[in-house]
């Protein structure tokens, strides 16, 4: 079956150019042109991958990746914009995002990209059960890999994408130390435009949401200078 991508451009040019570039490598596209368009397609369409520009006419791009994760929507998210300030991309990949790329790009990085994200994602559905039991735990905090769910006290917790891969990256260190750039090169492959911070703002989100004292943390440490491990009871 062929993998679909949805491409979430206003510009007809590069949403077409899009289009045919990744038509050529296989993919079956659809395109919206707008934020709504954008919901209502994903919904609808269900694709395996999301390209996704901020500066949309009606909802802009960080509401459509916003209202996707309070769907609990995993679907991968490649932002494509034109923005390239720090504090976009930050808040980008706080949202959720999986991936971001600045205009202009080259269609081979684009490619690259996508390929990156398809593959890790079907690792992802792939876990191996002797290495990944059906149930992980820590604290009060349940994990499900193969579901990609997490609970605490039995509640479920939404986890951006990210959040849960960057907790599984966490896990898989043991208890030992995991530093900050071993963190961006098992969860965000190592693109040269991801900076540190955003290990630490996702670490934050998941303090938020699985620490009964998120300032206090008992779980996920901060080993000083070096990065963060996960303490497993």
């Amino acid at each position: 079956m062929s993998i679909k991508i949805l491409v979430v451009e206003d510009n007809e040019n590069i949403a077409y150019g899009l289009k045919n570039n990744l038509e050529i490598e296989g993919y079956t596209v659809t395109i919206a042109g707008d934020g709504n368009s954008a919901l209502e397609q994903e919904a609808r369409w269900r694709p395996d991958l999301v390209v996704l520009d901020l500066m949309l006419p009606g909802l802009d791009g960080f509401t459509v990746l916003r209202k996707l994760r309070e769907a609990e929507r995993p679907t991968p998210v490649l932002i494509l914009s034109a923005r390239d300030e720090e504090i976009d991309k930050v808040r980008g990949f706080r949202f959720g995002a999986d991936q971001y790329l600045t205009k202009p790009f080259s269609v081979l990085e684009l490619l690259a990209r996508i390929e990156t994200l398809l593959r890790r994602t079907e690792a992802l559905r792939r876990l191996d059960d002797k290495e990944h039991r059906p149930c992980l735990s820590f604290g009060q905090v349940e994990i499900y890999p193969e579901a990609r769910e997490v609970k605490r006290n039995g509640e479920t917790v939404a986890l951006a994408p990210k959040e849960f891969d960057l907790l599984m990256a966490l896990w898989a260190s043991r208890g030992a130390v995991a530093s900050r750039l071993d963190l961006i090169r098992k969860v965000w492959g190592y693109p040269g435009d991801v900076l540190t911070r955003t290990v630490d703002t996702h670490i934050g989100e998941l303090r938020r949401k699985l620490e009964e004292d998120p300032v206090h943390p008992r779980h996920i440490l901060t080993v000083r200078k070096v990065g963060y491990r996960l303490k497993v009871d």
